[in-house]
């Protein structure tokens, strides 16, 4: 599978594409390859994104998953930049509960493209993430899109 692993803000990263679409985004650095167009497009766009000039990606997008958790992907993808929902949000949008909406998040393959960081808990805890920092990614990715966390339980891993 082509992949091409970089630097970024939150560490190193590798996109993996598959049938010319972009299917994980995973922490960490995988062993050399020569990346695509597809590829470069999209570390492109990662790093417009950090650099606060890109709102929206627009890449082929194919997460991985089960169908429940590609609905859920879609919802995610479905928030605009700088902004959040709740679990329980999701869980409503797409008739779910909101354990199995938090669940599908943790597993998402696409993160930062598809924003699992913008979905809070109901009370406004950060909940958790998948970054190699964990809260610290994903409050690093809300500040950079400008939302204040305000909750004093956000610290929470």
């Amino acid at each position: 599978m082509p992949h091409f692993s970089f630097h970024s803000p939150v560490g190193d990263l590798t996109l993996f594409e598959e049938d010319d679409q972009i299917v994980s985004l995973d922490w960490g650095r995988a062993a050399a390859s020569t990346p695509s167009s597809l590829l470069l497009e999209a570390k492109k766009q990662l790093d417009l994104y950090f650099e606060g000039l890109l709102r929206v990606f627009n890449l082929p997008l194919s997460p991985l998953g089960t169908d429940f958790q590609r609905e859920v992907c879609l919802a995610m993808s479905q928030i605009p930049y700088g902004q959040t929902r709740s679990y329980g949000d999701l869980a409503r949008d797409i008739g779910s509960a909101a354990r199995a909406v938090g669940q599908a998040c943790s597993r998402n393959s696409l993160p930062i493209l598809i924003p699992c960081h913008r979905v809070l808990a109901a009370n406004g805890a950060l909940g958790g993430y998948s970054g190699i920092e964990g809260i610290d990614t994903k409050r690093y990715l809300l500040g950079l899109e400008g939302v204040e966390i305000r909750h004093p339980l956000s610290r929470r891993r």
